[in-house]
């Protein structure tokens, strides 16, 4: 066998392998505009909503606290008069 007939077998033995580096290539290229185009966008989408819920809750925890507690006192409150007009009627 000659050393061109040598290269030539060699060559025809690498072929499917540059087919399947070429294939995955192809699904790499399709994997990362599948991220960019759809799976970023989204993930950014769920990431402005977290934040902007973790914010209001932030900013409006302590106003819960005392809303809980002016409640509480409401119903203390009424349960009182509940009784005092109980005893009245």
């Amino acid at each position: 066998m000659t050393d061109n007939e040598l290269l030539l077998a060699i060559s025809n033995m690498l072929d499917p392998i540059k087919e399947d580096i070429q294939d995955i290539k192809d699904r790499v290229k399709r994997i990362e505009l599948t991220q960019e185009t759809v799976v970023i966008p989204r993930l950014n989408t769920i990431e402005t909503c977290y934040t902007s819920t973790y914010d209001r809750y932030k900013d409006n925890v302590e106003t819960y606290e005392s809303m809980k507690q002016d409640i509480s006192i409401i119903k203390k409150v009424v349960a009182e008069h509940s009784e005092k007009l109980q005893k009245i009627s």
